[in-house]
């Protein structure tokens, strides 16, 4: 009896496999993730939530004002980079290396570098604008006398572009 030898011989393949391919993802993630901010994505970014923190105490602020039936004001100080609700101790930062400036109603200033953005019962408020600048864009804080809305509203600064 002829014995034959039966060999298992593995089929040539190309390709990578899916672990392969994952651990070459996770490494351009992590890149992804460390390279971006460092790129200039990071002032933007912080500009964008230093403005909706400031908006977000504003708000609060208006309800405060509409819920106890009293006036009520947030402060700002321009100088220290600082805000602070109307009840509250605390006081919220905003970062370091942008431009903060305060406009509101002559009553609400409180000297040089503070000032108040004041709210009514009835909704309506003393109006006012927190500019936070960067060196490519700038955010506006706009709070409407009338209706005392809060809006947030980008724009390009005008030095960066080139006019």
């Amino acid at each position: 009896m002829d014995q034959e030898l039966v060999r298992y011989v593995r089929p040539l393949t190309t390709g990578f496999t899916l672990i392969e391919l994952l651990a070459v993802l996770s490494i351009l993630a992590l890149v992804a993730v460390f390279v971006v901010p460092s790129l200039g994505g990071g002032e933007v970014l912080e500009l964008k939530s230093a403005a909706r923190s400031l908006a977000a105490g504003l708000r609060h602020t208006r309800n405060q004002a509409l819920n106890t039936n009293r006036s009520a004001a947030m402060a700002v100080d321009v100088g220290k980079r600082e805000f602070r609700l109307p009840g509250e101790k605390r006081v919220r930062k905003l970062p370091e290396q942008i431009d903060i400036v305060l406009f509101t109603a002559r009553s609400e200033q409180q000297g040089q570098q503070e000032g108040a953005i004041r709210f009514f019962p009835d909704g309506s408020s003393t109006g006012g604008r927190v500019t936070l600048s960067g060196q490519s864009v700038r955010f506006l804080v706009d709070v409407d006398w009338l209706t005392g809305k809060v809006s947030v509203i980008e724009s390009i600064v005008e030095e960066a572009v080139g006019r």
